[in-house]
């Protein structure tokens, strides 16, 4: 017996941050879409969230933004940069960004995901398939015209006009086009958790140290989320160590978690997060194409990770219906994605890739003009600016000129130090 064709505009493989705000914004304009997603179910597990402005934006877009339930978001405009120890090196302030989306927005893990998801399940329901995997690409000829997949195991062919690989740093779409990718894992990576606060914790803290950073960021409930870097693949020796070797160490290095670590009582209030980072050649084929960590994969220190793939999705949808009304999905067209993408995503992935050289360093000499930087940030509100909106995912351009990085070590002054917005 013959097995029944899907078929379907556009494929979508991965229901992450792009595969599925791609879906939304796609059903939103009456193109039809099914999404093929690994995982059983939506996400469950541990994860620090973090919307920057960029994000905030996309939401908005979507609708969501303004839905998101006010028990699990909070708002946060102060970020202190300090040493190890808790001397304070550097502050900077959302509030001086444009409004309305002049803050970060801290939310419980998986609220903003959840969102998505159950928005494109009203809008296209039985367009997302969990328990599902693409085992391989249909083509005719060189161009791409659907998927061979598995739905609970089960083999299922689709035909598409238009296949996007949103499937992450490991993608099968990536592979199965012949990209190669520059797959790179950082020597760090994160060990995550979920606290009580103690009462006024407002403002995040971000300190670093000689091969030691903590971040802690205020999130909604009273809770304050913990972000510890471990070396890589280490989770399983620091959790042998016990639950009172690591609170000390954040003690020693952060002292105001004196009130916060009696709440660590479990490894089940913990996770890992692994880090790396995707460089490829090209994105784009002939029927396909690939967002997010599928095609640019960035360090944490970006801060922008998800939320470029968020943005991917918007520029991709605005795409789409011109390419399926003049029929051309051809790489040339699709080009123009990558075109409009690139230099902000490389720009990203440059500027996380020197930040890890310098806040991640055990150089004591490197640390030492670490937070020189940090301390020249804080008296210049013009290069502060520059980083905020980077941060914020409001630049496409680098922050520093090459004067910039000689006057942020400060071996120059600044005459234009206190200019604002530049």
């Amino acid at each position: 017996m013959a097995q029944a064709m899907i078929e379907t505009d556009v494929a979508i493989v991965g229901a992450g941050g792009g595969g599925a705000v791609l879906a939304l914004m796609l059903a939103q304009q009456g193109i039809r879409s099914l999404v093929l997603e690994r995982a059983a179910s939506p996400p469950q597990g541990l994860r620090g969230e973090i919307l920057q402005p960029n994000g905030q934006q996309v939401l908005d877009r979507l609708g969501l933004l303004d839905t998101l339930p006010a028990h699990a978001v909070r708002s946060v405009h102060r970020f202190n940069f300090c040493r190890s120890g808790g001397e304070r090196l550097c502050t900077v302030d959302y509030s001086d960004l444009p409004a309305p989306y002049n803050r970060a927005l801290v939310t419980l893990p998986n609220v903003a995901h959840h969102a998505i998801l159950d928005a494109l399940e009203q809008r296209n329901p039985g367009g997302l398939w969990y328990d599902s995997a693409c085992t391989g690409l249909r083509r005719d000829g060189s161009r791409v015209i659907g998927l061979q997949a598995t739905r609970r195991g089960e083999p299922v062919e689709i035909s598409s006009r238009l296949v996007v690989g949103a499937d992450g740093a490991f993608s099968k779409v990536r592979d199965c086009l012949g990209i190669t990718a520059d797959l790179y894992r950082y020597p760090d990576s994160y060990l995550i958790a979920i606290l009580k606060a103690p009462p006024g914790f407002a403002e995040a803290r971000y300190l670093v140290g000689t091969r030691e950073i903590l971040g802690l960021f205020p999130a909604a409930g009273e809770q304050v989320y913990v972000f510890h870097m471990i070396k890589a693949g280490s989770y399983e020796a620091v959790k042998a160590q016990g639950l009172d070797a690591l609170r000390r160490t954040w003690v020693r290095i952060d002292p105001g978690m004196e009130a916060i670590v009696p709440g660590l009582v479990d490894w089940s209030q913990t996770g890992y997060m692994p880090t790396g980072r995707v460089r490829t050649d090209r994105w784009v084929a002939d029927g396909a194409l690939l967002i997010g960590d599928a095609a640019h994969a960035m360090n944490p220190h970006a801060s922008q990770g998800r939320m470029q793939a968020m943005v991917d999705a918007v520029v991709v949808a605005d795409l789409i219906p011109s390419w399926l009304k003049q029929n051309d999905v051809s790489a040339q067209a699709l080009r123009a994605f990558e075109v409009a993408r690139r230099p902000q995503v490389t720009m990203l992935q440059r500027l996380a890739d020197e930040q890890c050289r310098f806040w991640n360093t055990g150089n004591p000499v490197l640390a030492l003009l670490r937070d020189r930087v940090f301390r020249t940030l804080d008296r210049n509100a013009r290069l502060r600016y520059r980083v905020l909106s980077t941060t914020a995912g409001l630049r496409s351009q680098p922050p520093f000129s090459l004067l910039d990085r000689v006057m942020a070590a400060g071996f120059l002054p600044d005459p234009r130090a206190h200019a604002t917005g530049g």
